[in-house]
């Protein structure tokens, strides 16, 4: 018998450090900004990136919730910016869940920074949608109204059946920064492959949170300023 204790205890003492090991091995470099602000995370088997953790200026955090797919197309994008006119600047991670075929689902984490990073909360794009948009669909239009602005799109032309019930918005979400604002752009869709134009949402930091300072509707893809240049 206490061989065997001898046994079990032996095999533990050498099989601990080998997992601890391993489990460090499996980070790898996902995306980094510069050599001191650099974005770990562990592949799965699932073609996801979990587990991420954050070197900092010689700091390290996690983001234990986060989630970003392994294609290298929509890498997790970073941000060191000051977009609070606070003179100090701020963090800004985008992580993509999901994409494909007219979909691209984006999540941000903002963090300031006093004595170590703080988590920033920034409100839901398709909250804010929700709060601030009327919307319409009939066989003859798809109507959009925001603030006093009514905008219409013809949609006779296309076959009813093929028709959602109403004004659908979150299968693109996608983050940006741009000229020292956080944006986002949700794209407005009618069927499984139509869109007829995006909300475009500028964020200013207010109550302690990032809330809605501007919300436009742009059909126009040469007005949108998430195509063609994107000044960062």
């Amino acid at each position: 018998m206490k061989k065997y204790i001898i046994l079990v205890l032996v095999f533990i003492f050498f099989a601990i450090p080998k997992t601890l090991s391993a489990t460090k091995e499996v980070y790898e470099v996902v995306t980094k900004l510069s050599e001191d602000i650099v974005l770990y995370a562990k592949k799965t088997n699932e073609d996801l990136y979990r587990d991420f953790k954050l070197d900092f200026k010689g700091e390290t955090y996690f983001i234990p919730f986060g989630i970003n797919v392994t294609n290298p197309t929509y890498a997790p994008k970073i941000f060191y910016q000051d977009i609070n006119e606070d003179r100090k600047k701020e963090l800004i991670i985008t992580l993509t869940k999901g994409y494909g075929s007219g979909v691209r689902d984006e999540e941000v984490y903002v963090y300031s920074y006093t004595n170590g990073l703080i988590d920033v909360i920034v409100d839901n794009p398709l909250a804010i949608i929700n709060k601030n948009v009327k919307t319409k669909l009939t066989p003859e239009k798809a109507e959009i109204t925001l603030g006093d602005k009514v905008f219409i799109v013809d949609t006779k032309s296309i076959e009813s059946t093929h028709l959602f019930e109403d004004i659908s918005f979150g299968s693109v979400i996608d983050y940006e920064v741009i000229n020292k604002n956080l944006m986002v752009r949700v794209s407005s869709q009618i069927t499984p492959a139509m869109f007829v134009g995006d909300i475009i949402i500028t964020y200013e930091y207010s109550d302690k949170m990032y809330q809605a300072k501007e919300i436009k509707f742009i059909t126009d893809i040469n007005k949108n300023p998430f195509y063609g240049l994107v000044k960062h």
